[in-house]
């Protein structure tokens, strides 16, 4: 391939790269514009506020349960008790930033031990 084409290509990847980074953006931000706008319910405004926790826990939830797609009774002990410290750390803090800081480096401290 000669100098024009590897530069063809690349120009073409990196279009594709920022195309597709905008368009992403895009959908994302328009309903947030969009919502920003409106006057919502106080019902729908009150239970938006369980997004967050819910999204957390679909997202914790899963590696605490399940090994290679199927449930497990063989807990992981250090997951669980990472688990367990971030949950009381949401708790008392009600900090997503302080919940997954401490909640991983607990994690990890945990996988660190022998044993």
């Amino acid at each position: 391939m000669n100098v024009s084409g590897e530069l063809a290509g690349e120009l073409f990847v990196w279009s594709m790269i920022v195309g597709i980074g905008v368009a992403t953006f895009l959908i994302r931000y328009a309903p947030i514009a969009l919502l920003a706008r409106l006057e919502l319910p106080a019902w729908l405004t009150q239970a938006l506020r369980y997004v967050p926790p819910a999204v957390m826990a679909a997202i914790i939830a899963p590696p605490l349960f399940f090994a290679d797609g199927a449930p497990t009774i063989h807990p992981d002990l250090a997951r669980i008790a990472a688990a367990t410290l971030a949950a009381a750390v949401a708790w008392r803090t009600r900090s997503t930033l302080w919940t997954v800081v401490l909640g991983m480096l607990a994690l990890w401290g945990l996988q660190a031990l022998p044993g």
